[in-house]
């Protein structure tokens, strides 16, 4: 996964920032204290970490990217930034009071591994994640235009159950599942972030800075899914198809559990 990160690392920050609804609540879902100590676990460019760090706490970030890290130690060198593998954290246990993972648990091959690590590594306190759920992609009006992207995608995302059995399987207590729905004011750019604003889909940059478009689907079938999309916007077609993919699952969850 470092390699297909490195790429998109470069061009990440033009459309990939924190949400400041995403920010707020995994800071009072986490009941940040300035004398904690916090974990954010494949931080990426490091936008919830820096934005998080900045309300409280002492914070410490890994990620596998190289190119991602550089960007983040540039955002804020008050947080400590670590080049590592999800999978064999560098910390001594009982040695934080919370951890995040926002987006990216769908890039892990086993979850029992990382989130065994998360769980020696705190002494107590919450981890928060933010994450798409398979059963929730099978809903984004996308598959109608890239079906083979977004069936990729919906492989590679575990689903509620398969997540909240990992948590529990390696010591984690108390685990709950709270459903997200995207609004025209989300800012961080992430793939279903256009589900009300389906034009941002036809702008280059916000796609090559999205997993799903950079490393799951093919020049052909984008093109021709962005052709109809188009055409479909411009129609006015798009909004019954959109309808279609209406569901109360909601679009992605925030997942909490203790230590």
């Amino acid at each position: 996964m470092q390699p297909l990160y490195d790429a998109i690392g470069k061009t990440y920050t033009r459309s990939r920032q924190a949400d400041p609804g995403i920010v707020k609540t995994l800071s009072q879902t986490l009941g940040l204290l300035p004398s904690g100590a916090y974990l954010d676990l494949a931080c990426g460019t490091g936008n919830y970490t820096v934005a998080l760090s900045g309300l409280g706490g002492k914070w410490s970030a890994i990620d596998v990217s190289t190119v991602m890290l550089m960007q983040a130690r540039e955002k804020d060198n008050s947080v400590s930034w670590i080049q590592s593998s999800a999978n064999a954290l560098p910390f001594p246990d009982g040695c934080f009071d919370g951890a995040i993972c926002t987006l990216a648990i769908h890039h892990f091959s086993d979850l029992r591994r990382p989130f065994a690590e998360v769980y020696r590594s705190l002494r107590g306190g919450k981890f928060v994640l933010f994450t798409g759920l398979a059963e929730q992609m099978r809903y984004y009006w996308l598959c109608h235009y890239f079906p083979e992207m977004m069936a990729r995608s919906i492989a590679n995302m575990p689903t509620e159950t398969k997540i909240c059995e990992a948590l529990l399987e390696v010591g984690f207590k108390s685990v709950t599942v709270e459903p997200f729905f995207v609004t025209n004011e989300l800012q961080d750019q992430f793939l279903y972030s256009g589900k009300h604003r389906p034009s941002l889909y036809l702008d280059p940059t916000v796609r090559a800075n999205i997993s799903s478009f950079a490393r799951l689907s093919s020049e052909s079938e984008v093109q021709i899914g962005l052709e109809r999309l188009s055409a479909d916007i411009q129609s006015g077609a798009f909004a019954s198809i959109a309808a279609t993919y209406a569901t109360e699952l909601g679009d992605y969850a925030y997942i909490q559990c203790t230590r």
